[in-house]
């Protein structure tokens, strides 16, 4: 089956560079622009600056770890053959509802502006239980330009379990929600556990991670991996699905078969990227929040944004590593013959609080543009989202006030961004609402 349309890699860019031309994210035609000359706005952060000196790209060099194919198909071996993202949604079990549908409570999540013109709220199973939040979303547009996995159009949302609320069993733990898109009146999805193999592919693990960055590219799935372990990134095979044999508490090998604490579906860690320079911390490499894909850049490249809180002092960063193109290596980090993988681009913003991040590059420059969705210092406000680059920074205005505290809410479930060049439009997520907000009419707003 066709997977990717590697034929469309030399139109790589042009779509997205076409639609954010002068834009950012729809910030509607209602919606002001503040200057960043205007200085009565709180909390603006000003524009971005750019770190080259090595003490500051050092820290964020990678380190690549492959799990050794043996481990991969002795796991395969006693599960059974693995599975694609195909057989996940033809056993879809769950159905979203539609915006309309979907009660205030709900609604009152999705951002005051820029407006969303396409939103969806989950099965109440699923959103009862708070312990689970979602945090970060990807989809088919990522994995290829012409927006298609095979002949699906696809939402994957990452969600992470409370490390001390919730049942004792999934302290911690991570799984994705894999969503048909191809009717978008109707969708569906199905859960798949985060797993990590152990003991040469004798067993797994839960990922044991909280996943707030996450980016299909490829046949890969990078996440972002918290501040749990060493690791700052793990990698997932989309074509390297197990399914599990045996509904028990239990997650990995169980007498009768293969557990997942009754999940359906696994998908085992096929790779990991840790900091050279050792664990990410306040003393230490940034960890990595946010996660996003810029098809703008040549090659491809993986942004990330720094975990800071909206609260301290503490300036945060935003970066970028290059995609390989080598075309045994589809999904993986651009690395030197140690495996390393260093920052292509580094900067530093006066944001705090970052949940989401989006880069760009505009036509006939080498400056890059960033979109970044922040949490506000109050728990009874709403985030921000922000255009900054080496210039300045602008956001929309909205309410009587004219807060620039426009999007989603409550303030700690701002979500990442995720672009869909072919449909045109940039998908994100509060803790009760998936959403999508299209481009194209900015271009007339703010030009």
């Amino acid at each position: 089956m066709k997977h990717r349309g590697r034929h469309r890699r030399r139109r790589r860019g042009m779509a997205l560079r076409a639609v954010l031309t002068g834009t950012g994210l729809a910030l509607t035609a209602a919606a002001t622009l503040i200057s960043a000359s205007q200085a009565t706005v709180t909390g603006n952060p000003g524009a971005l600056t750019p770190l080259t000196a090595q003490a500051d790209t050092a820290p964020l060099r990678l380190q690549e770890s492959l799990v050794p194919a043996r481990t991969l198909d002795r796991l395969a071996g006693s599960m059974g053959r693995p599975v694609g993202v195909d057989a996940v949604l033809r056993d879809a079990d769950r159905a979203m509802r539609v915006g309309s549908a979907c009660d205030s409570e709900e609604r009152a999540t999705l951002p005051l502006a820029p407006t969303a013109t396409r939103s969806y709220c989950w099965d109440r199973a699923d959103t009862a239980d708070t312990s689970w939040r979602p945090a970060s979303v990807t989809t088919s547009g990522d994995a290829d330009e012409d927006g298609v996995w095979g002949t699906h159009r696809v939402v994957l949302t990452g969600w992470s379990h409370s490390a001390t609320e919730g049942s004792d069993a999934g302290h911690g733990l991570a799984r994705v929600a894999f969503a048909d898109f191809d009717d978008p009146a109707r969708p569906v999805y199905r859960w798949v556990l985060l797993v990590v193999p152990e003991n040469g592919g004798s067993d797994y693990r839960g990922l044991d991670s909280g996943i707030s960055g996450m980016v299909w590219y490829d046949n890969k799935l990078l996440v972002s991996a918290g501040r749990t372990g060493s690791e700052a990134l793990y990698v997932y095979d989309l074509d390297r699905i197990q399914r599990t044999t045996v509904d028990e508490p239990a997650i990995g090998r169980v007498p009768h078969g293969w557990s997942a604490a009754g999940y359906r579906y696994v998908m085992p860690a096929i790779g990991s990227y840790r900091f050279h320079d050792g664990r990410c911390g306040t003393s230490g490499p940034p960890c990595p929040g946010p996660l996003s894909l810029d098809r703008g850049t040549s090659p491809d490249s993986l942004v990330a944004g720094e975990q800071t809180p909206a609260s301290g002092e503490r300036r945060t960063r935003l970066w970028r590593y290059a995609f390989s193109n080598a075309p045994a290596r589809g999904g993986l980090l651009a690395t030197d013959s140690t495996g390393r993988a260093d920052a292509a681009e580094v900067y530093r913003t006066r944001a705090r609080g970052i949940r989401g991040v989006l880069s760009y590059h505009r036509p006939g420059t080498d400056m890059s543009s960033w979109y970044i969705g922040t949490q506000p210092k109050s728990a009874n406000d709403r985030g921000g989202l922000w255009r900054q680059d080496i210039r300045g920074a602008a956001a929309a205005r909205c309410g009587s006030d004219s807060s620039h505290h426009c999007w989603t809410d409550p303030a700690d479930s701002a979500g990442s961004l995720s672009y869909w060049q072919e449909t045109g439009e940039v998908w994100s997520l509060s803790d009760r609402m998936l959403f999508a907000v299209p481009l194209a009419r900015l271009e007339e707003s703010l030009d």
